[in-house]
């Protein structure tokens, strides 16, 4: 308990549950160790991206008046995409603090970006169980830059383009599925196929969730002939 009051200090927030930001500090390798004594921060995860996005979503649309929709898509995915939160973690030391299994440990998993940027979302989820909307949009204000360049941060996001494409189209709708999933904890491969309503147009691998999201979105853009 002592390295989780550290950690409530940097980040300038005092849980009124310690048992929400344990979880979230608690990686799948360190819950799958501890059997049924520990969950882990995977379904955090799961609510904190949508937390950061809503609130990244709210700033950048009240700052950016000028902005056109299809540029605030950019900026967003620029600011939630597993680079740039993996910086962030960086700031708040995250790794020093996450629970890992002796695997994870022995392989790097304190510096592995794919491990910081969802036990990054797990916090943000965590503060927003515990403290509401506002506890979690002064937690993640603080990493967003005050001087943010709008022409720096448009960058290609296979995902985005995507859904720009198929937003053209309101019917339409697009889905990332996990098809597959395999290896140890600390060496996993996922597979995810990208569904235009229930077809799928594209299939992407990679040693996270995300990465194998944005893979399955370039996979499908390229069968469309389209060049991101």
């Amino acid at each position: 308990m002592e390295k989780i009051s550290e950690f409530e200090k940097i980040i300038g927030y005092s849980f009124k549950d310690k048992n929400l930001i344990y979880t979230a500090l608690s990686h799948s390798s360190f819950a799958n160790e501890k059997k049924k004594q520990r969950k882990s921060n995977e379904r955090l995860e799961f609510l904190g991206d949508s937390v950061l996005s809503i609130i990244v979503s709210d700033y950048i649309f009240e700052h950016y008046t000028f902005l056109p929709e299809g540029e605030l898509t950019k900026i967003r995915a620029s600011l939630v995409c597993e680079k740039a939160l993996f910086e962030f973690a960086k700031q708040i030391r995250l790794g020093d603090f996450i629970m890992l299994g002796k695997g994870e440990i022995n392989t790097g998993g304190r510096t592995r970006p794919s491990i910081l940027a969802d036990a990054f979302e797990a916090v943000i989820a965590a503060i927003y169980l515990d403290g509401g909307l506002e506890a979690a949009k002064k937690h993640v204000l603080r990493f967003i830059p005050k001087d943010l360049d709008p022409k720096h941060y448009q960058i290609t996001d296979y995902k985005t383009v995507l859904q720009e494409i198929i937003q053209r189209n309101p019917e339409e709708t697009v889905e990332y599925v996990l098809t597959g999933e395999k290896g140890p904890d600390h060496d996993k491969e996922f597979t995810v196929a990208v569904m235009l309503n229930s077809n799928v147009i594209g299939e992407g691998k990679g040693k996270s969730k995300k990465s194998a999201e944005q893979m399955a979105a370039k996979q499908a853009l390229d069968l469309m002939g389209y060049e991101a």
